[in-house]
């Protein structure tokens, strides 16, 4: 039976991941995140939950999902953030909302992460004013996976800051790489710059000077140079870099075009005979591809530089998609994701409070 308000059941986060989850974001909350939670708990039978909801719409639905029930702690919350609602709205009632009180939990050490698919605007504002950034970050980034044809690539920004500096560029490439290694166990990933092009004089004034900061200073960085948008889902490299306009286009792009896609080719093998025996013999490759450039597969996306571990699930997701972005929230939370960008910015020369690095890496 769920406990409600028992700090007991997760204080112990040294040996489990605890994941705070906002019960109330999303179009298809809050079902989908407590079955989302139910099929997580399958793969990773040591979680543990903390649901922050209202309890008239939560616990109702929670007692149909026991294992969840088991492994949880509820608190109920008043207020809600819709999902249109702007940021500046949202700080206003901030403090009595699912969606404050689970980044809250975080940043008081009751959970070691936080799952959210409200709205993405206030997720930002409201974690980095409760949580602040890691020591020499200037700006948190939203880093998300994406489906190449070598496997899986790490992207960011895609979307929380539309204008970036040089520094900002230089910090995301080394935030992305510890990110790609801590989700996509690569030792050593290769990293590039979005461009309009890969040689060294294209580009705008901030992306080369980036590009400068990285050959430079950027030494535990496998930093391959600029590339195009047609290199994204090539797999040419596992971490790429870019601004959050940029960024925030080319995967909207990537989904729609995607669709787009799917739409024409399922209508066209559906207008003749000839078209449906094709679909009949071609179907088990077909959804073999469906199920590998299934969008709920690479759902969740971290908030990289800040000093908690916020996950952004999106906010359409279904129970499959929440789960997907918990499971990332929990390798991120096992592997200590935030230990490993402060470790990389030391080690790659980042000039920006170096000491204070140092302090908080061993304290």
């Amino acid at each position: 039976m769920v406990k409600e308000n028992n700090p007991n059941l997760v204080r112990d986060t040294g040996r489990r991941a605890v994941i705070a989850l906002d019960a109330m974001g999303g179009d298809y909350a809050p079902l989908s995140v407590l079955k989302g939670a139910e099929i997580a708990l399958k793969d990773n039978s040591d979680l543990k939950f903390k649901i922050f909801g209202h309890r008239d719409k939560v616990l109702p639905l929670l007692g149909n999902y026991k294992s969840v029930a088991e492994a949880s702690e509820f608190i109920h919350t008043e207020e809600s953030i819709a999902n249109d609602e702007k940021p500046t709205t949202a700080l206003r009632k901030a403090k009595n909302s699912s969606m404050f009180l689970s980044i809250d939990s975080v940043k008081h050490g009751e959970a070691t992460a936080v799952v959210s698919s409200g709205n993405t605007g206030a997720l930002m504002a409201i974690s980095k004013l409760s949580l602040q950034t890691l020591p020499g970050i200037d700006r948190p980034a939203i880093g998300g996976l994406l489906p190449t044809e070598k496997g899986l690539c790490v992207m960011l920004d895609l979307g929380a800051n539309i204008l970036c500096d040089a520094t900002n560029l230089f910090e995301f490439s080394i935030m992305g790489s510890s990110f790609a290694k801590t989700v996509l166990g690569k030792k050593s990933p290769s990293v590039g710059l979005l461009n309009v092009g890969e040689e060294r004089n294209k580009g705008h004034e901030v992306l080369r000077s980036a590009a400068a900061m990285i050959e430079e200073g950027g030494a535990d960085l496998n930093y391959i140079g600029f590339i195009e948008g047609s290199d994204i889902c090539t797999g040419k490299v596992d971490v790429i870099v870019t601004d959050g306009f940029s960024g925030n286009i080319a995967l909207k792009t990537a989904e729609g075009t995607a669709k787009f896609f799917a739409n024409m080719f399922k209508s066209k093998l559906k207008s003749n005979i000839f078209g449906l025996i094709g679909l009949f013999i071609a179907s088990p490759a077909l959804l073999k591809l469906k199920k590998q450039l299934d969008p709920r597969n690479y759902n969740g996306a971290m908030l990289l530089g800040l000093n908690g571990i916020v996950v952004k699930s999106h906010g359409s997701a279904d129970e499959v998609g929440f789960a997907n972005a918990i499971k990332v929230a929990y390798k991120l939370s096992k592997n200590n994701i935030n230990e490993h960008i402060m470790r990389d910015m030391v080690a790659s020369g980042h000039s920006l409070e170096t000491d204070e690095f140092l302090s908080e890496i061993e304290g």
